[in-house]
């Protein structure tokens, strides 16, 4: 799930200190951090067949055409490419449920927020439902960074709060009341202030989130380019 990274429309709670043009650059640098980590995990052993989608809210941009990665012999000519879906109207919780009600197999969502997400991290979700019913990967803000069904149904999400401190709280007690077996992923933080993002930076320092916050410090005061 993404967001166009329009000015004004992304990434509002980095401004101040960030402008919003440099709060537009960093939402960039976390869509194509994230993109690269699924590409990668499309050339792991055994994830040859993954279907990556991009649920979006937007236009694609230059983000999503990053280099694709090698060929392997599970993913002949290289890892799929994402099919794009744009997401439907309404409030969060409805778009999210739509994202699993469009899919017809175990299906694994995660967001933008968290550019610090390796591909080992998201193979582990991934075989987790090879055991369990759902995956879950709560956020240290109290929402949710992943959420994994092996049987994807909406009506899992439809009618839970978002943008809470208990959202996270509220989708386990959904899925627990639902009967699910559910695997627990570590705790990530979500990059929602200037200090998330300064944090999520010195995790993952060699990524494009990073570079392009320290972009700032040297005086780049636009959006840098994506290479």
């Amino acid at each position: 799930m993404a967001k166009e990274p329009v000015p004004g429309r992304v990434k509002t709670r980095l401004t101040p200190p960030f402008s919003p043009a440099q709060a537009a650059a960093v939402a960039t640098a976390a869509i194509a951090d994230t993109l690269a980590a699924v590409r990668e995990l499309g050339c792991l052993p055994g994830f040859g067949r993954l279907r990556p989608s991009l649920v979006l809210d937007g236009t694609v941009g230059p983000w999503l055409h990053v280099p694709e990665g090698p060929e392997t012999p599970e993913a002949p000519g290289g890892p799929a490419a994402f099919e794009v879906v744009p997401q439907v109207s309404g409030p969060f919780d409805a778009r999210l449920a739509a994202a699993f009600d469009g899919s017809d197999g175990p299906t694994l969502l995660i967001g933008m927020d968290t550019p610090q997400v390796t591909p080992a991290l998201l193979a582990d979700a991934c075989l987790a439902l090879d055991s369990a019913d759902a995956v879950f990967g709560p956020a240290a803000d109290g929402g949710w960074w992943a959420l994994g069904l092996r049987r994807p149904d909406g009506e899992l999400l439809r009618g839970v709060p978002t943008s809470r401190p208990d959202t996270g709280a509220r989708q386990r007690v959904r899925l627990s009341e639902a009967g699910l077996r559910v695997a627990t992923l570590p705790v990530l933080r979500d990059v929602a202030t200037a200090a998330d993002a300064a944090a999520v930076a010195r995790i993952a320092p060699g990524g494009r989130f990073a570079a392009t916050l320290r972009s700032f410090r040297t005086g780049h005061t636009s959006p840098v380019a994506i290479p």
